[in-house]
């Protein structure tokens, strides 16, 4: 009997890739939030796992941001923290993630009395699990809130000297509006200074100047989000000429209203540009999805074809910070499934 051949959609939700943009604390889905309010004797502003649903009509980054904030606010344990990145995990897994490069940001927990090291022995124990169940290997990107002082920054870092053997880069995110990525230059020159990568979100509500600035000033490797680059063509050239892999998350643009359908989405556009591309989920547990219902989402609104898809899934992987050899190790099983199903590069 012969094999049935994976339609392309099915073909990229079944390859091997990277998440190279997601924020562990955007995962917290809403049975976990209740689990972990219940267990540490808290009360969620919402009755229900419903109604907390229903807060999720996001007109803009803070709506979302404010909601966002009320929900960490459940995350006080080790525990807590942990449960919260092997339930992640698990989902990434699920979905042919085999890496996953993870934001988290501490300000949000240290500003609440939570410890650093509690946050950072919650999501390490997290992360040793998930080796162990899924085989999945991941990475923490330490994000700076750029809505606070460079001050405040700063001393975020000092507390993570004692860190960082297990944090593999630095970022930058939270609301973009008014908080260019110059504000953090002298931050990032420290970070960079202690041998450690950076990226940085940039395009998303800010302008395409913002990507100019994360690239100059910031040294940023890579992007995250990045779509309103196309307001700028010599961004577009650029981004293009020096192989710079902006971090999409099509869910998240559209449920923020950056575009109003996923039709409308500048995907396409960045793609046709030369520009190196990934998918990836953002906050899932706010937007709609993790890294499949991204996946289905564009392609219902766009058809890309199997060679399309594993262009994006070997961006993913390239782009990573994984090690060479197991970088070429998923490029080889991506290269291994599209031949098996007839799709040729």
């Amino acid at each position: 009997m012969a094999t049935p051949v994976l339609s392309a959609v099915e073909f990229a939700c079944r390859m091997p890739k990277a998440e190279l943009h997601v924020h562990i604390e955007g995962t917290l889905e809403p049975d976990l939030a209740f689990a972990a309010a219940r267990r540490n004797g808290l009360v969620l502003p919402y009755p229900s796992e419903e109604a907390l649903h229903a807060a999720k009509a996001f007109t803009d980054l803070q709506s979302f941001l404010d909601l966002y904030y009320a929900c960490a606010d459940v995350l006080r344990t080790s525990r807590d923290f942990a449960d919260l990145m092997l339930a992640y995990l698990e989902r990434a897994h699920r979905d042919g993630v085999v890496h996953a490069e993870i934001f988290f940001d501490p300000q949000t927990h240290t500003a609440r009395g939570i410890p650093f090291d509690v946050v950072m022995e919650g999501l390490n124990a997290g992360r040793v699990e998930g080796v162990r169940r899924f085989g999945i290997g991941s990475r923490l990107i330490l994000c700076f809130l750029r809505h606070l002082s460079e001050d405040e920054a700063f001393a975020t870092l000092a507390q993570a000297q004692q860190f960082l053997d297990d944090i593999d880069g630095f970022g930058l995110d939270s609301s973009e509006r008014g908080h260019p990525p110059s504000k953090f230059a002298r931050v990032f020159a420290r970070v960079r200074a202690l041998g450690k990568p950076v990226v940085a979100h940039a395009g998303e509500e800010g302008p395409a100047s913002y990507i100019t600035e994360a690239l100059d000033l910031l040294e940023a490797v890579r992007i995250d989000h990045g779509v309103r680059a196309l307001e700028d063509p010599a961004v577009v050239r650029r981004l293009a000429a020096e192989g710079i892999a902006l971090t999409v998350c099509p869910l998240s643009n559209v449920r923020l209203c950056v575009f109003p359908t996923m039709k409308d989405h500048v995907l396409p556009a960045l793609m046709a540009a030369g520009v190196r591309v990934t998918i990836n989920s953002d906050d899932p547990a706010y937007f709609g999805g993790y890294m499949n219902d991204n996946i289905r989402a564009v392609d219902a609104a766009f058809g890309f074809d199997g060679a399309t898809w594993a262009a994006i899934g070997r961006n993913s992987i390239e782009a990573s910070f994984a090690a060479p050899a197991d970088k070429a190790r998923w490029l080889a099983d991506i290269e291994r499934l599209a031949a098996s199903v007839g799709i040729k590069p």
